[in-house]
């Protein structure tokens, strides 16, 4: 089963893909972190993000960029967490945003089951820099790249998840 998770900030969306996969067999569960961690605000997330999965069986990969060299074994559950920030280090923190999509695909072929997570950037209406326009641009890309790889599609909006791509598993 391949889900991607999409919503708000502070929607609810880690903590459903955590329940997701804490509805799975506890057997290789692996968690690719992809956060850079620059500021407090950023430390008390991940701090928040680690309680939150405490005592659940993850292993916990730090992987900020080249995805495809992240060491997971085959057959594994895999929670990917982010896409946003992924997508944000590849493009300004010297990586390449051409290798997310085939890495998606090469990590879904050795997972049992990969539930990734996304953010949704799209709707503000702001008009930005034309780096960040660039930015939401390809992110836009992958995440329609994740979305056709992924079995069902899932947005929360206030912790309530809706399908809008296949059937919502069961948590």
């Amino acid at each position: 089963m391949i889900v991607l998770v999409t919503g708000g900030s502070g929607c609810g969306k880690s903590t459903w893909a955590e329940k997701l996969i804490a509805s799975l067999p506890n057997e290789n569960r692996v968690y690719i972190a992809t956060m850079q961690v620059y500021d407090e605000e950023s430390v008390k997330r991940v701090e928040r993000h680690r309680a939150q999965r405490a005592d659940k069986g993850f292993r916990t990969i730090e992987c900020e960029k080249d995805l495809a060299s992240a060491d997971i074994e085959d057959d594994s559950i895999v929670l990917l967490e982010d896409l946003v920030n992924l997508m944000a280090n590849e493009m300004f923190d010297g990586g390449d945003v051409n290798r997310i999509v085939p890495a998606l695909h090469g990590l879904a072929k050795k997972c049992r089951h990969l539930i990734m997570v996304t953010n949704d950037v799209f709707s503000d209406g702001i008009e930005y820099a034309e780096s960040t326009q660039e930015y939401i641009r390809q992110l836009a890309q992958i995440n329609n790249a994740a979305a056709q790889l992924a079995d069902c599609v899932v947005e929360v909006v206030y912790s309530i998840p809706i399908a809008v791509k296949g059937e919502l598993p069961c948590v």
